[in-house]
């Protein structure tokens, strides 16, 4: 994954999801899964996402997404899983009666950071800038 940009800023902050619909029900299957695939897909476009790799499983979604560092993946993911939610509900009335409270994503989901530089050479990285400030002056 390359660097992208906004305005003046260069980044590359990508991560792996996971999240689950609510008691791990074994739902997303046939049209349901293929509904939800386009509303997540639609989702991440309005947000300025880029999904890199996804997939829907029987009882889970894996996202390998890149966020722009002006939104945050806690912001991300409540606007993703509501919206979401609410989409799948119109398209599919039959799991509105289902889920009465409105949820149709459990609490929380997993997240990890994917890059392509390990700790230790951020950290000699960092320790190493003054040495290649005075190379370069």
């Amino acid at each position: 994954m390359d660097n992208q940009s906004i305005q003046h800023t260069r980044w590359n902050c990508t991560y792996h999801i996971v999240y689950i619909p609510k008691y791990r029900r074994k739902i997303m299957y046939g049209e349901v899964k293929k509904d939800i695939r386009d509303i997540i897909k639609k989702l991440c476009e309005m947000k300025g996402v880029q999904i890199i790799e996804g997939k829907v499983c029987i009882d889970h979604v894996h996202i390998y997404v890149a966020i722009p560092p002006k939104l945050s993946v806690s912001d991300f993911m409540s606007y993703l899983k509501g919206k979401s939610a609410l989409m799948i509900f119109d398209r599919h009335p039959e799991y509105r009666a289902k889920h009465e409270d409105k949820h149709f994503w459990a609490r929380g989901y997993y997240v990890a950071t994917v890059g392509n530089v390990n700790e230790e050479t951020i950290r000699e990285y960092i320790r190493n800038q003054e040495d290649n400030d005075k190379l370069e002056g």
